[in-house]
């Protein structure tokens, strides 16, 4: 496994005119490892991750992501990045395989990885049907084949399991869990299953860091006191 630093940040603040989202935000995450970040509706979680996807541009201070500062040299990046976020990123009139044949296509990847993928996630009898025409849930499943069928070696998890019931959430598991081998920061208004997924945890209040520590140092009353 590669020793290269997942995440870097260094004094990282975004604004959106005048309103600051994030503010000072430092922190270091290690390859294969993984950071839960968690905060109230309008804490800065999404723009966080839009950062390191390279999709916004921090304000103030550093963003290094995979080795590289973004999102100056994001396309050094985005093809090891793998994105879950609000928007399931698939073409509506395309069908589960189109799509992810279209992606796979992009990042060099062999057709019979999307095909182990659709069988991996209980797709392949619905894999020919239009997305549009599939439940919430099933997009989020064709979703997250989307941002894993290349193996990235960051995935940016923001609720991944929204949408999902627990039998489909325990077929998604390998591809966006600790076996995926990936470094991960997840996003989650969940504490107490965040919290166990999580090697470091960041807790956002009003954009600023409220919590930072080792998950085995914080406690689940600590995550919840942040949504108060």
């Amino acid at each position: 496994m590669s020793t290269e630093a997942a995440v870097e940040l260094d004094g990282v603040a975004r604004a959106y005119g005048e309103r600051i989202v994030l503010r000072d935000v430092t922190l270091s995450l290690g390859a294969g490892r993984t950071l839960a970040v968690f905060g109230a509706n309008g804490a800065g979680k999404t723009t966080l991750l839009r950062i390191l996807a390279t999709l916004l541009r921090p304000h103030a201070g550093v963003a290094r992501v995979l080795g590289h500062a973004v999102p100056r040299e994001g396309w050094a990046v985005r093809g090891r990045l793998g994105l879950v976020g609000h928007s399931p990123l698939l073409y509506g009139d395309l069908t589960p395989r189109e799509n992810l044949r279209f992606h796979a296509r992009l990042h060099g990847v062999g057709l019979e990885r999307v095909e182990a993928l659709l069988a991996r996630v209980g797709l392949a009898r619905r894999a020919d049907e239009p997305v549009r025409t599939l439940s919430r849930g099933l997009v989020q499943r064709v979703a997250i084949c989307r941002a894993t069928l290349h193996e990235p070696a960051l995935l940016l998890l923001d609720e991944p399991l929204a949408n999902l019931d627990p039998a489909a959430a325990e077929l998604v598991a390998p591809l966006i869990g600790r076996e995926s081998r990936a470094a991960r920061v997840l996003v989650s208004h969940d504490p107490e299953a965040g919290l166990a997924e999580a090697d470091l945890v960041l807790g956002l209040r009003d954009g600023r860091p409220a919590v930072f520590a080792p998950a085995s140092e914080v406690a689940v009353g600590d995550l919840r006191g942040l949504y108060r």
